[in-house]
Formats: structure tokens, sequence, C-alpha cells
């Protein structure tokens, strides 16, 4: 299956939380999209690994992804060496997305930007027909594969965009995301322990940062990247 944007993201919730509105818009413009977690999020203090498996299902649902994989590395003790890299290929060479998405450059947990740069480096390396990969022994050699675009969703930091994507009318589908994971995020009922990210501000962060990036564009909701390389256009009037 080949998909036109494959974005991954350390724990399930960060593409949905960074990019969910993003993605959602692109789905809806008819685009193929799927989504790889690096971790099963099974160091959270609220919830378990099992509980965040169904809400990542339910999240994809609620999208309309293509595909969803986790590739099950430690929660907080990966590492960007070959043999995560070799993981993160496998997925790039399955799907062969023109654009890829992955976590902040830097962040608040150590895993954002961790993930960030094992998936950078990932996509680099997947377009060198020398490293040879297998999805399973009994499977042919994957064929290389080198995206076109790599850009870092923003998360916890208030990181400077490069761009800025208008997903107004898309906010109420990324809340309905992102809520899917029930267990993380705020619910009066709940009798877990408060989180950073559990109590009913962080929502409503996420929602005045979408307004905030909005704004120096002229629209109503946006989300920002960043990226490795400079962007180009065709014409200024590509600009918005």
């Amino acid at each position: 299956m080949k998909l036109d944007i494959l974005a991954f993201g350390a724990h399930p919730d960060d593409i949905e939380l960074g990019a969910g509105g993003t993605l959602a818009k692109a789905i809806a413009n008819g685009k193929k999209v799927g989504i790889v977690d690096l971790t099963r999020g099974e160091l959270g203090t609220r919830g378990s690994a099992e509980i965040r498996d169904a809400e990542a299902a339910a999240a994809g649902k609620i999208l309309g992804l293509e595909a969803r994989e986790n590739l099950k590395f430690a929660d907080g003790f990966f590492t960007n060496d070959k043999v995560h890299q070799l993981e993160v290929i496998k997925m790039i060479r399955k799907y062969k997305p023109e654009i890829v998405l992955c976590n902040a450059i830097d962040d608040r947990h150590i895993d954002h930007a961790k993930g960030s740069k094992l998936v950078s480096d990932s996509c680099f390396l997947s377009g060198l027909i020398k490293i040879e990969t297998k999805l399973s022994k009994n499977e042919q050699l994957q064929e290389a594969w080198r995206p076109k675009r790599v850009y870092h969703y923003i998360q916890w930091k208030h990181i400077e965009p490069d761009f800025l994507v208008d997903v107004s009318g898309f906010m109420d589908k990324k809340i309905e995301a992102f809520m899917a994971y029930g267990s993380q995020f705020y619910d009066p009922k709940s009798n877990e322990p408060e989180t950073p990210i559990s109590n009913k501000n962080f929502v409503d962060g996420i929602v005045s940062r979408a307004v905030d990036m909005g704004k120096f564009i002229g629209v109503t909701h946006a989300e920002g990247f960043t990226t490795e390389r400079y962007l180009a256009v065709k014409s200024l009037d590509d600009l918005i």
C-alpha cells in the first residue's frame, strides 16, 4: 500500500495532538495517510499499553487512516541506532510516502527529540540501495525509498514554526481524535494520578495554540511545522 503521508510518533497520541488537524484535512482531500507509533507508551503514568493500543485504534478510525502500526520500541529507552533505524526504514519502504511527519525537534519528553532524529535519519538511509531490508525472512528485499519531504510537528514547547497549515474546519476532528485517548486526557471521573496533560487547561491550550497560529495567517485555526530543508514555491501566488 502506497501512502501520500506517513506520520511517526514516539507515543500513541503524539501525532493527533501535533498534527491531527493537518492529517484530517489531508484525508478529507483524498490523501492516503498512515501512522506508525514507535512505542506503546507503556511508561505513561495513566492507563496501560493495552489501553493505549485500543485508544490508538479508535483514534485512527476517527481520522480515517489507511493504516496504523506500532513498532513496540521501549518507551523511554529506545535509541537512534542501526537496530531501530532498520525497523523505521522497513516502514518507510513498505508504505513509500511522499511526505513524512515526525516528532518535534526539541521537547519536554526525551522520546520526542529522540524519535524526531531517529525518523529523520531513517528517511535519508531508506534511500540508500545498499541497505537491504525485508519485512520478514520469507519476503523479497524491499526497494529503496526516500520521502520527498520530512516535516516536524510542534508539541509541548513553543517552537517557532517554519510554516503553518490552515486547519480551519478540522479542529473538531482533531479534538475527537486525541480525546479518544481517554486514559491520558481530561476526565473529571478519573481516579488516576494527575499529569501535566490530564487537566482541562492542557486541552484548552491545544485549541488556543491553534487559534494563535491561525491568526498569523488570517485563518481560524492552524498547525505549525518545522523543516530541515528550505521550503520552495513555484511562485508567490502559492503563498496564502
